[in-house]
């Protein structure tokens, strides 16, 4: 069997473009990956198609093989342009694997230590900015099925204008959703990197009555020793990691402590492959793994084979406003029953993106991001 081509195709989704990678071998069997980089999508696909010209003719057994030999195909490696290319041909590879021995990926991974994987609501609540508000929305993620959300209960322009009273306003908020979920339901918050030390420190303060599950970001992530010295000043666990590219960028955060759940994306943190490394170094720590997931059917399919088969997987993100159009774009929906995704059992990674469908979603550039709020609130 030898790989004869490689694809792209990319379809605007509500805020992004989910990118689809295709390897098509001459024998007629196909692989699947995602690289649905939140902009910079064309740079993508150019270094997919730099980086697929050292897999054109070669028979694709042995993903980790061809992961190590690509990794050195430039003397340039590393970022996020690069490290997407990479983590979706790894997913391609790893998907005919499996359907060339007709095994589901998480079996090729060592087998699963679960079949259904927690997931949680994230962006939640979205336009949701009064208290009761707040409660219908909770309580709606709880009538769908979920144990646990995440939502953002600050504003970044009002954070930056007036501290004091939007961390009053997101603790009134908070309690709205406590009380209408009970105690038994994870609740966690959304920083988007728009706090410092001293806010997040007074945020902490508001929340704890309320027992927020983490706080995810709260920092920028290119400063790990920053990470590091909150993390000790706050109960709440710091969860962090969806940009950081490989388990050399993980290794200080969790070495020292500064996060107790890690995020990592195995659409831009190098697919299976290396993903599976930055998982065991976290066990090495007791470190929990909550897969960040903010793609399409390859993507989140992807994702849950990955945490099927680590012994250190804690939850699993699902984009809800996307997950009807998700399972919709797919030749086979992704199973979700009390509050869990249901793992595949088909071989490689059990389900192919639906192009009938996806053709009515045609590519846009993705709109410029305005960053509200400072650091320094």
């Amino acid at each position: 069997m030898r790989i004869v081509e490689i694809e792209t195709s990319s379809h605007w989704v509500d805020w992004c473009n989910w990118m689809f990678v295709k390897i098509i071998t001459d024998e007629g069997l196909v692989g699947w990956g995602e690289a649905s980089l939140h902009g910079g999508l064309r740079s993508v696909a150019v270094a997919i198609e730099e980086l697929g010209e050292h897999l054109i003719g070669q028979d694709p057994a042995g993903p980790e093989k061809h992961w190590s030999r690509l990794n050195n195909a430039w003397r340039w490696r590393g970022g996020a342009v690069y490290s997407t290319a990479m983590s979706a041909l790894d997913q391609a590879l790893w998907d005919i694997e499996g359907k060339r021995l007709g095994v589901p990926v998480h079996r090729l991974l060592g087998g699963a230590h679960r079949t259904r994987l927690r997931v949680y609501a994230s962006h939640w609540l979205q336009g949701a900015d009064t208290p009761d508000k707040v409660a219908e929305g909770a309580c709606e993620a709880v009538r769908r099925g979920f144990t646990a959300f995440k939502w953002s209960p600050l504003d970044g322009d009002r954070l930056h204008d007036d501290e004091a009273g939007e961390i009053r306003r997101a603790a009134e908020k908070m309690a709205a959703a406590r009380e209408a979920v009970g105690p038994d339901v994870d609740i966690f918050i959304e920083c988007s990197e728009r706090l410092s030390p001293r806010s997040a420190i007074a945020l902490e303060d508001a929340l704890a009555p309320y027992r927020p599950g983490w706080f995810e970001e709260p920092l920028p992530f290119e400063n790990p020793d920053a990470m590091i010295a909150l993390q000790k000043l706050l109960r709440t666990p710091i969860a962090t990691g969806e940009r950081l590219l490989n388990r050399f960028e993980f290794r200080r955060l969790i070495e020292h402590g500064g996060c107790r759940i890690i995020q990592p994306d195995i659409m831009h943190g190098g697919g299976f492959t290396e993903l599976r490394k930055i998982a065991a170094l976290a066990d090495t720590y007791f470190i929990p793994v909550a897969p960040h997931n903010p793609g399409g059917p390859i993507c989140t399919v992807a994702s849950m084979h990955l945490a099927a088969a680590i012994p250190n997987f804690f939850i699993l993100e699902q984009m809800e406003p996307q997950r009807a159009l998700r399972d919709a774009c797919s030749t086979v929906p992704i199973r979700f029953e009390d509050g869990c995704f249901v793992l595949p059992e088909t071989p490689g990674l059990g389900l192919e993106p639906d192009f009938e469908r996806l053709r009515e979603l045609s590519f846009r550039p993705q709109p410029r991001r305005e960053r509200s709020g400072s650091l320094y609130s």
